[in-house]
């Protein structure tokens, strides 16, 4: 009866808001169970991101699906560039659950960032290294924050002969270009255009031959697929790209 009297006081427009906002929070809840190629968890996994994406954070470990794509491509051996552990490894703005792992992994390892705690302060588009210093250099969700040419310049610069660059990126492969505008500068406006504050573009299909011109080319690229997307609560369709020194 209380239910029933509270009902027909509330006004309709609140009683409409309330069913959105449970219809919203029923849409958050796990699809199913996944396991984490990294920690091993198996279970529901959380929502995460902004838009909000389900089943994307392992409660475990942290890791996102690009972490878990990454791991499950060294796992299945699609990247031979990482199958020698005597390898010198340069790791930026380096994912907590991978440094665990790499670390590790690899006898020479190094985490560099420009801003947060890492083995060594590094700005990527101007790097105080020696040229040929490491084997490869790891930049995931790195590029579209940076001046992504000079930044490939100085990767290509440090990089040994046959050295590889390893990364992930925001792309949108139906566009045959980059998107990218000088103009757009705000916070809010960067969030509009490039879905993240800090970031400066958005890729398209152009990124592969992006840094031909600036010592780097494409050399191949591992894509999440068929049931590994659901077993392992992956993006469909987001990518590994390996590029090479040239």
């Amino acid at each position: 009866m209380l239910k029933k009297v509270t009902k027909a006081l509330t006004p309709k427009f609140i009683l409409s808001k309330a069913r959105a906002i449970k219809q919203a929070l029923k849409q958050l809840e796990p699809m199913a169970d996944r396991e984490c190629t990294i920690c091993g968890y198996r279970g529901p996994f959380n929502y995460y991101g902004r838009p909000v994406r389900i089943d994307a954070l392992c409660p475990k470990c942290n890791s996102l699906e690009r972490h878990r794509l990454l791991m499950l491509a060294i796992k299945n051996g699609d990247l031979l560039q990482l199958e020698q552990d005597e390898l010198s490894v340069l790791h930026f703005a380096p994912e907590p659950v991978l440094e665990l792992k790499f670390r590790a992994r690899f006898k020479q390892y190094v985490t560099a960032d420009l801003f947060n705690e890492a083995d060594i302060t590094l700005n990527i588009e101007s790097m105080e290294l020696p040229e040929s210093s490491f084997d490869v250099v790891i930049a995931n969700h790195v590029l579209e924050h940076v001046d992504d040419k000079r930044a490939a310049k100085e990767v290509a610069r440090i990089l040994k002969p046959k050295g590889v660059l390893i990364c992930q990126v925001p792309i949108i492969e139906g566009w045959k270009d980059t998107y990218e505008d000088s103009q757009i500068i705000t916070e809010s406006d960067r969030w509009l255009h490039y879905g993240q504050g800090d970031h400066v573009r958005y890729y398209g299909a152009d990124f592969r031959n992006r840094f031909l011109d600036h010592g780097l080319s494409f050399s191949n690229e591992i894509t999440s697929e068929g049931k590994s997307v659901i077993d392992y609560g992956l993006i469909r369709g987001e990518k590994v790209f390996v590029f090479t020194k040239v």
